[in-house]
């Protein structure tokens, strides 16, 4: 490991890029500024929490969806989050879109977070962060992530072993995958509410 955050630097170094690791993942979660307004994202496919596939470009066909990610339900801010659209969520629905909540944590862990949220709309599993990168949100903590019952331990919420996270983010995308508006915030306590992403898509 410590060969491999070497090798991370020395490329840093010569490229003039941040240091990457895991296929995009970014090591700073000031550098995690995510996907930018207008660009247009690639096609993803994941599970969600009754084990049905999603095809995101499929889902575009219908309507616009209103993508966020959220930590895990060992997140008492991230449940708040979920719980609150939840409360507000024909908002949303009122101007035809589709809301995808995608995390890492384990998918036998999603009924938890159901439980805890009242969530009725989509929960992704995001298998070792890979939509996370895709968006450019996915970031490997510099210290430990303290909880409200201790330090944070991925290798027992989340399925990637470098117990990475993602920006809290939120995207509306349109068809053909072009982000229209996004709310990216290294602050995990920093949400985009129900109204913040209907008057948003009201105006698109």
């Amino acid at each position: 490991m410590h060969i491999f955050r070497l090798l991370l630097i020395l490329c840093s170094v010569l490229t003039g890029y941040p240091a990457l690791r895991a296929q995009g993942t970014i090591n700073s979660i000031e550098a995690a500024t995510g996907l930018p307004l207008g660009a247009t994202v690639e096609n993803f496919a994941a599970y969600d929490q009754d084990g049905n596939a999603f095809d995101l470009f499929e889902a575009l066909v219908d309507g616009p969806v209103v993508l966020f990610f959220y930590r895990g339900n060992w997140c008492p801010v991230c449940n708040r989050h979920l719980s609150e659209l939840e409360a507000e969520l024909e908002l949303i629905y009122q101007e035809g879109a589709r809301v995808i909540a995608v995390s890492p944590e384990k998918p036998e862990l999603m009924e938890k977070t159901i439980k805890k949220t009242g969530a009725s709309f989509t929960l992704l599993h995001d298998e070792g962060n890979q939509i996370a990168e895709k968006f450019a949100v996915a970031y490997l903590p510099e210290k430990p992530v303290k909880t409200k019952t201790g330090l944070f331990q991925g290798n027992k919420t989340i399925a990637d072993e470098t117990a990475r996270l993602p920006i809290p983010a939120t995207y509306i995308i349109e068809a053909p995958g072009k982000i229209t508006w996004r709310h990216v915030d290294p602050n995990y306590k920093n949400r985009a509410s129900a109204r913040d992403i209907a008057e948003a898509l009201q105006l698109r």
